[in-house]
């Protein structure tokens, strides 16, 4: 029988090598999932590697120059998107992630994207871990997905976790997606009428206030309100720019420090609209992940360590350190998330239900469900609201600076007409 040597990551992330005596490749890489192992690469003894059944391209040899990891790189969010979607989909058909790695450095023809897939592809066969090596890479990919990795790693679900990324990051791209296109209309209103506004308020308003001292005409109440924002605008605009800038640097020193950082991050979640998209898209997260992490065997505790560092948030990390001081305690879960109001009643009631069923990972992954619909449902609502409501702010400010030069015009004009001859 074929003998086969591998090289694996386990639950730990630590690396691992090892003989099996199997019929072909794909045996091979069964047997190495079965151990809760990460196939990292699978070469066939004493001859030439195999071709991957179903997948139709045999193991390239590693690359032998090893490439330097640059961390301004930077690749459009798109062809990250197709990165991890054909990465999920060659792990899915078999491959290992050196194979992968090594297909993706062909099929893909992006220069920059070529360039990260060779240095990911030399991080493995350098003995480093996938999750490791995205770290080289912080503009690429962010704190989630690198987090994420690792959590596949650990789990060994990485084909499941690349395919929770692919969700997540379409889901991401639509979001940006519906909401420029119903910002389009209300932007170009936008500049059309700010336009209009500089016009009325540059050349306009000093006639008028022009015409009238000259003829002893007395400016209505919302005309003089214009004049006066004209003369702030015209006399003080330093001071504006000042404030900004100043307001800017304070703002960026703040969220620099640990409590600004918490604080900013709890206000985000508290923000109208923006911050209901923000929590019901960690709430999808959080029970898929942890729903995942806990079919995969990963014990409570550890996967609460996961679950926290891919947060993204600051706030949402402290509260969950205090709830896995809880479960340490004793105390159940679904009660933990409970006493810090992080989590919904919905929420925390369908998690006891899965804890008092002992289904407790499938409960999570219908939560999440339930919480992915909600947030599809949140996002068309919010984008749908956009466009009419900066019209109507659009209209209020255009409809006041025009009001106020129409009434200004008709006082001169009932002031001409009531004048004696």
């Amino acid at each position: 029988m074929p003998q086969f040597s591998y090289r694996a990551r386990n639950s730990q992330g630590g690396l691992v090598e090892g003989m099996l005596d199997c019929a072909d490749r794909a045996v091979a890489i069964r047997q190495i999932e079965q151990l809760h192992y990460i196939p990292i690469r699978i070469d066939a003894v004493g001859g030439l590697p195999q071709v991957v059944k179903g997948a139709g391209i045999a193991s390239e040899p590693a690359v032998s120059a090893a490439v330097p990891a640059t961390k301004n790189l930077k690749i459009p969010h798109t062809q990250l998107l197709i990165f991890t979607e054909q990465l999920a989909h060659l792990l899915q058909a078999g491959m290992t992630l050196d194979e992968g790695l090594s297909v993706l450095q062909k099929r893909l023809k992006h220069p920059r994207v070529q360039q990260m897939t060779q240095a990911l592809h030399q991080a493995l066969v350098d003995g480093r871990s996938f999750s490791q090596a995205l770290r080289d890479f912080p503009r690429v990919f962010p704190a989630i997905y690198v987090n994420l990795i690792a959590a596949g790693e650990a789990s060994g679900a990485l084909p499941e976790i690349l395919k929770r990324l692919v969700e997540h990051l379409m889901q991401a791209k639509d979001l940006r997606d519906r909401v420029q296109q119903a910002l389009i209309y209300p932007a170009f209103l936008a500049v059309a009428g700010g336009i209009l506004m500089t016009v009325f308020i540059t050349f306009m308003v000093p006639q008028l206030t022009n015409f009238m001292s000259q003829n002893g005409g007395t400016l209505p109440l919302p005309t003089r309100m214009l004049v006066s924002f004209h003369h702030l605008l015209t006399t003080y605009w330093w001071l504006a720019a000042v404030l900004l800038l100043g307001a800017a640097i304070g703002i960026r020193a703040f969220a620099r420090t640990d409590d600004g950082k918490v604080t900013l991050d709890r206000l985000r979640l508290s923000a109208p609209g923006y911050g209901r998209v923000l929590r019901h898209r960690y709430y999808a997260q959080f029970s898929r992940t942890l729903g995942t992490l806990m079919e995969n065997g990963i014990p409570l505790l550890k996967a609460l360590d996961l679950v926290t560092e891919i947060a993204g948030n600051r706030y949402l990390e402290r509260k969950l350190i205090e709830v896995r001081r809880s479960v340490i305690d004793g105390a159940n879960l679904s009660v933990a998330l409970s006493n810090q109001h992080l989590f919904p009643e919905l929420f925390t009631d369908m998690m006891a239900v899965g804890e008092q069923t002992g289904h407790f990972a499938q409960t999570m992954q219908t939560i999440a469900d339930v919480y992915e619909r909600e947030l599809d449902r949140t996002v068309k609502i919010i984008s749908t609201l956009i466009p009419p409501v900066i019209i109507v702010i659009i209209a209020l400010i255009v409809g006041f600076v025009v009001y106020s030069i129409l009434s200004a015009v008709f006082e001169m004009t009932s002031s001409l007409q009531v004048r004696p001859r």
